[in-house]
């Protein structure tokens, strides 16, 4: 008996018991052991039409959707699989990745798949037996995928548009066509948000809480829910895999600052950082021309539990590119000093760099040492423009009464779902996925004073509520800051 005879017998009789049981199929196949709510939920797909899935982070899901997806494109005939996800990023570099990771497991698929950069396909059956990467990003990518066969998984589900749900489930006609969503509850509204609420009829829900994972950091829990509170949104969100609930004296809602970490970044800053890929897979060269703006921004910590917090804008993209406890003022104008030298030398960028430092308490140091690095090296620093700033200084304002509320308001404008007209509003900035940013910038509470202009909480108030110094949300509030750029002489 030839090998190919010994794996057709094989198959014939294997992948009958394998699409009776999925989770024999990730045992025995992918060599993958799945725990108890995966286990579950594969029979609830293999069960039903439609699976929803709300859970906390860290919990395994990536790891589930590809291998139902690899369970459905062997074990049924001629299947069409769409994968999608709201960003190339965690379509392509978080789950496709993990398809090839699992498939590259198994001993055996790799002699029946072929993966590519956007399709894995039955060998032999290129154009009738595949699983597709789509990015949930137009409703027609959604469409003209009609079989017998058919399952869409949709990963971070809340990410996605309505349009484009719509365009999904409108396609599931067909025998044996299935639905798996899955990720955070970001946010109360949408598809997603109704399959847990008015839609759950129509399917299987499951919520996975991390704090019952194996595949979790524990202490890592703990202490978000020591920092923000047991209750609060960003643990509800992503600890609990529960959705947010409505606080409406938080400044800004935590499904704003949700959606803004996981935008897509746009083709033009994809291609001024050199990180584009077109859907051909081909690499496009640092464009530092399509730069528009560098800024960096830093709160210094003014205690032992406090933090420094250094981080930087590249057009919309902002990142934390430090934060540490117990230096000294000259380690942090150092690191600064770094930051600025980097950015301007990694992007071959040669407009004006801002620069803006607390400038209260010790970080008046920091800006003094600032300027003296100026003052030594002027060819260096000549580009660059420094801002002092002081958080809660009181400002003219026709809506915020002082200075941090008005960098939160910068903050909250730009990352709005909709503009003053109530038209849909694309985030301007995104934000980094930081545990501890999300944590102190969806937690900070506002009131009105008595000129019914809103005042944010300060950083005591936050402290008196048990809540931890907002250092990364104030580092990021500065690096947000707008700037006018004076030329050197002070004309502008």
């Amino acid at each position: 008996m030839d090998d190919n005879q010994w794996l057709n017998d094989f198959l014939e009789d294997s992948i009958p018991k394998w699409k009776a049981d999925p989770v024999m199929f990730m045992r025995e196949v992918l060599l993958f052991e799945p725990d108890d709510w995966q286990i579950e939920v594969a029979h609830d797909l293999r069960d039903y039409p439609r699976v929803s899935v709300k859970s906390g982070q860290g919990v395994g899901k990536t790891g589930l959707e590809a291998a139902l997806l690899l369970w459905f494109l062997v074990c049924y005939p001629y299947p069409r699989i769409v994968a999608t996800a709201p960003t190339k990023q965690q379509l392509h570099d978080v789950l496709w990745s993990e398809v090839d990771k699992w498939m590259n497991n198994s001993p055996l698929l790799p002699m029946l798949l072929k993966w590519t950069k956007t399709y894995v396909y039955m060998i032999g059956y290129e154009k009738r037996w595949f699983a597709v990467a789509r990015t949930a990003t137009k409703p027609e990518n959604m469409q003209g995928f009609h079989e017998d066969n058919m399952l869409f998984i949709v990963d971070e589900a809340s990410g996605v548009a309505d349009p484009i749900m719509e365009a999904i489930t409108g396609t599931l006609a067909g025998e044996n066509n299935k639905l798996l969503l899955m990720g955070n509850p970001t946010k109360t509204s949408g598809t997603f948000y109704d399959s847990h609420t008015v839609d759950r009829s129509l399917y299987k829900c499951h919520t996975v809480n991390s704090e019952h994972s194996k595949r979790t950091n524990k202490e890592n829990i703990e202490a978000m829910k020591r920092k923000y509170g047991a209750d609060s949104n960003v643990v509800r969100v992503r600890v609990y895999g529960e959705f947010p609930q409505q606080e409406d004296d938080v400044f800004i809602p935590i499904s704003w600052l949700e959606q803004s970490c996981k935008t897509e970044i746009s083709e033009r800053t994809a291609r001024a950082l050199g990180i584009y890929t077109d859907d051909k897979g081909r690499k496009y060269p640092q464009d530092p021309s399509l730069i528009d703006k560098i800024e960096i921004g830093c709160d210094v910590a003014r205690f032992g539990d406090d933090k420094t917090c250094i981080g930087f804008r590249i057009n919309e993209v902002v990142k934390i590119f430090k934060k540490y406890n117990g230096q000294d003022t000259t380690w942090t104008a150092s690191n600064i000093a770094i930051l600025y030298k980097q950015l301007r030398s990694k992007y071959k960028y040669t407009g004006p760099i801002g620069i803006k430092v607390d400038d209260g308490g010790v970080g008046g140091g920091v800006v003094d040492q600032l300027r003296s690095y100026a003052r030594t090296e002027p060819a260096v620093w000549q580009d660059s423009h420094l801002l002092p700033v002081n958080f809660g200084q009181p400002i003219s304002h026709r809506y915020y009464v002082d200075s941090t509320t008005y960098m939160m308001g910068v903050v909250k404008d730009l990352i709005a779902p909709f503009d003053e007209e109530g038209r849909p509003h694309k985030p301007e900035i995104l934000l980094p996925d930081d545990n501890d940013l999300i944590g102190q910038l969806s937690c900070r509470k506002y009131s009105f004073a008595s000129n019914s202009k809103q005042k944010v909480e300060s950083k005591k108030d936050m402290k008196d509520r048990g809540l931890t110094s907002p250092d990364e949300a104030d580092c990021i509030l500065l690096v947000c800051l707008p700037m006018t750029y004076k030329k050197k002489g002070g004309k502008k």
